[in-house]
Parts: structure tokens; C-alpha cells; sequence
């Protein structure tokens, strides 16, 4: 193991969640109006609607699979899967929303490059944002043509063995990722920038995911009657 992994997936892991949250938290103490997403809808609504539905539908169903399928210990999820069904499980799934998110976020960057109004009033940080993820999801789906090659499932184990290490801040976590393949490296090591990077962008408004929008009531919306008004009479 070199000491780029020791630093890489031993160390760096711990700096990009303590600039996560302690950022975070700096933010929304120091600059409350600026958590939000910076919603250009009102510049533009083309393509808006289905490039953000299908992109956030698809990034949340990655962000899941990838929660329960990395932080779930090997003793529980083979009461019900093996290893390799497991695999093929999360192949599946994350290739479907991978497709998603691909379309949605490939909509909101020609919307964001392509449209002049939306370019103008945007921000280099959202560009780079856009992507950032873009790469990042390539780089996703890359994994997937990797790890067609080998169904055993074993290199799943060992990057569900580093995360458990990581979120439970036991040493010898990087040993168990240094012999995988060069695109998980890539792939994990961008996503904890992405965290990195999250406090200082658009991205950190994943704190304010609107739940409570699934049992609201329906907001009603009266039409003003418009009032003429006459002058003095001659």
C-alpha cells in the first residue's frame, strides 16, 4: 500500500467530512440566504422540469443504494443475498438510475452552457458543480462495465469493509481499497470532494430536502379580480 492510498482513503475521507459539516454549519450561520439552489427556472423553464425530475430521481436512488449498499455489514445482507446477487442487484438498479440521472444532468448542462440568459447570471461554482457530477457519473458507470468482468462480488466486500472502517474510525481502513481497481479509487476519491466541496456550492442545500412536501396539503391559489378605475367625471 503506498502512501498516497494511506492518505488518500485513510486520512483524506476524515478532511472532506469535517469540511462538510463544520462548513456547513459556518454557512448557514454566516450566510442564511444564500442556502438555497439558485433556481434559474424563471430566466428559462425549458427543459428544466425533466432534466432536474430526472436527475434528482436518479441521484437520490444512487445516493440510497449506495448507503445501504456500502454501510451494510456482509453478516446481515447475506441472511437474505449473496455476495454476487447482491452485485448484480446493485448493477442493476444503480444502471437504471444511472441512465436517469445521465439525461437529467446532460439537460441541465447544455440548458446551463447553451442558454445565454442562464449562463450570464450563473456562477462558475455551479458550472464546475454540474461537472464535477457529470464525471462522477461517468466514472459510476464505468464501475458497472468493470465489475461485469468479475461477479464474484469481492471487490464489492472490500469497498463495503473500507466504508464500515471509515464511518466507524477504525484504522487499516485504506488497506482494503489499495488493491481495486484504479476507477473505484477514482470514483470514491471524487465523491469525497464532492463533500468537500458541498458547503461552498449550490450543493449544500441536500441539508434542506424538502420531506415534508410529501403530506402537505395542496396550496390554493385564488385568481385576483382585477378592479377598473375611472377618472372624474367632465
Amino acid at each position: 500500500m503506498s502512501y498516497l492510498d494511506q492518505f488518500a482513503f485513510q486520512f483524506y475521507p476524515y478532511i472532506a467530512m469535517a469540511v462538510f459539516f463544520i462548513g456547513s454549519w459556518a454557512r448557514f450561520d454566516r450566510a442564511m440566504y444564500t442556502w438555497r439552489t439558485g433556481s434559474s427556472q424563471l430566466l428559462s423553464g425549458r427543459g428544466m422540469r425533466v432534466g432536474s425530475n430526472l436527475f434528482h430521481v436518479g441521484i437520490l436512488i444512487i445516493l440510497g443504494g449506495h448507503l445501504v449498499g456500502l454501510l451494510t455489514p456482509h453478516e446481515v445482507y447475506t441472511l437474505l443475498i449473496t455476495a454476487p446477487q447482491k452485485q448484480l442487484l446493485a448493477m442493476s438498479v444503480g444502471g437504471v438510475a444511472a441512465v436517469f440521472c445521465f439525461i437529467g444532468i446532460g439537460i441541465l448542462l447544455v440548458r446551463r452552457l447553451g442558454n445565454p440568459r442562464v449562463r450570464a447570471t450563473g456562477t462558475t461554482g455551479d458550472t464546475l458543480i454540474l461537472v464535477l457530477l457529470f464525471v462522477q457519473l461517468l466514472l459510476g458507470m464505468g464501475t458497472i462495465v468493470v465489475s461485469s468482468h468479475h461477479l464474484d462480488g469481492g471487490e464489492m466486500i472490500l469497498l463495503g469493509d473500507w466504508a464500515q472502517h471509515i464511518v466507524t474510525f477504525r484504522p487499516g481502513a485504506a488497506a482494503y481499497i489499495a488493491g481495486v481497481s484504479w476507477i473505484y479509487k477514482v470514483h470514491v476519491f471524487l465523491g469525497m470532494t464532492l463533500f468537500l466541496l458541498a458547503p461552498f456550492t449550490r450543493l449544500v442545500h441536500v441539508w434542506s430536502i424538502p420531506v415534508s412536501y410529501l403530506w402537505r396539503p395542496y396550496q390554493v391559489v385564488r385568481r385576483r379580480q382585477a378592479t377598473l378605475r375611472y377618472g372624474p367625471r367632465a
